[in-house]
């Protein structure tokens, strides 16, 4: 049986807390690291029925997406609302964490899950995030001491790709100096012109450890002088990660893929909202898992034959469809973000089998309970 801190670790690989707003709060809310989880509910609103349904199955983790305390609280007495769902937990012995915007953005994260439940193909960020800043540090070794180079930058931090490590390049060269007076050579005298056998070696690595590769480096090459040089990468645009997603859809009307959104969301009491020609084509989709209205104006410069999202307000939206841009499909908040926990349950299955029970709350918490 896992235990609490080793879920968080799981949890907060794949959604690292890094990466939230900087006026979000996530990670852990409450519960002790050290205690071992057997089950594990998931949901999208902390709220005091998601609680009691976590109590009463004998949840040991509730983990949510909405953030239970978003601003500074004095107090947590059972006599507010946020109080009485925390003290029902804590009574429980169950646990809270919160997967938030470090959630919206990442790769089996809301908008991603979202964009597949609707049957998007080729999908990437409509606004990638930034990747790491990375540098690219380039060095002449003598061949006999380059290994002993490749080893110390890679244990520095230097020639991480992804998921491989220990990565660079080499090509054969030749190198030539002369010492002058002073100089101590590790090859050759001082006066004569010296040729060497080298290999060009380069690796990249994050801008943050640029002081820590290149003292390795000087420590570890063999020259009193090494020559090396260093520059920044660009960044291309070309992470899996960030917000909102585009895909590919095969062509139908706008009516057909409002069919589609319907049937692959939670009812709820909004339904599901369109602006737009019911016949016109859709192929391109654009979407953004929660409230996106704040993407209106990347999406209409985009390719997208349709914006898939939540909470659109009236002058927004109106403004929108005026600009002969995308159409506009507008979608009950929870049930957008709904469409994430699914995956969720099924990447902590696939990794934690049957050392735990999870469960996917049944407590609808749309805000919105019936259309008159």
């Amino acid at each position: 049986m896992p235990s609490l801190g080793e879920i968080v670790d799981l949890l907060h690989g794949w959604y690292p807390p890094a990466t939230a707003d900087s006026w979000d709060a996530v990670g852990l809310v409450a519960g002790d690291p050290a205690d071992p989880v057997a089950k594990v509910m998931l949901a999208v609103d902390p709220t005091y029925d998601v609680a009691r349904e976590a109590a009463a199955w004998g949840a040991d983790l509730l983990v949510v997406h909405h953030p239970l305390f978003l601003k500074g609280v004095h107090g947590v007495a059972a006599t507010t609302p946020k109080g009485r769902t925390l003290s029902t937990l804590t009574r429980a012995g169950c646990a809270l964490l919160t997967a938030h915007t470090n959630a919206d953005q990442a790769v089996g994260g809301v908008s991603e899950a979202m964009a597949t439940a609707l049957g998007l193909t080729d999908q990437a960020p409509i606004l990638p995030a930034p990747a790491e800043p990375r540098d690219k540090l380039t060095t002449y070794v003598p061949v006999p001491s380059a290994a002993a180079v490749r080893a110390a930058l890679a244990e520095a931090g230097a020639g991480r790709v992804g998921d491989y490590a220990e990565a660079s390049f080499s090509a054969p060269g030749q190198g030539r100096f002369r010492p002058l007076a002073g100089a101590t050579p590790a090859i050759g005298e001082v006066g004569d012109l010296e040729v060497v056998d080298e290999e060009r070696v380069e690796v990249v690595l994050p801008r943050s450890l640029r002081t820590t590769v290149v003292r390795a480096l000087l420590a570890a090459h063999p020259y009193e002088e090494p020559a090396w040089d260093l520059v920044e990468l660009a960044d291309a645009g070309l992470a899996a990660t960030g917000t909102g997603r585009v895909g590919t859809v095969p062509a139908q009307t706008l009516r057909e893929f409002a069919a589609t959104v319907a049937r692959a969301l939670p009812e709820t009491a909004h339904g599901v909202r369109v602006a737009g020609d019911p016949e016109r084509v859709v192929r391109r989709v654009a979407l953004c898992g929660g409230a996106g209205d704040f993407l209106l104006d990347t999406v209409r410069r985009g390719d997208a034959d349709v914006y898939v999202t939540s909470d659109l307000r009236h002058h927004p939206a109106s403004e929108f469809v005026e600009q002969d841009g995308p159409a506009l499909v507008d979608v009950a908040h929870w049930a957008a973000e709904w469409t994430w926990l699914p995956v969720v349950e099924a990447r902590l299955r696939a990794v934690l089998g049957d050392t735990v029970e999870t469960r996917v709350s049944t407590t609808v918490t749309d805000p919105w309970t019936f259309r008159s």
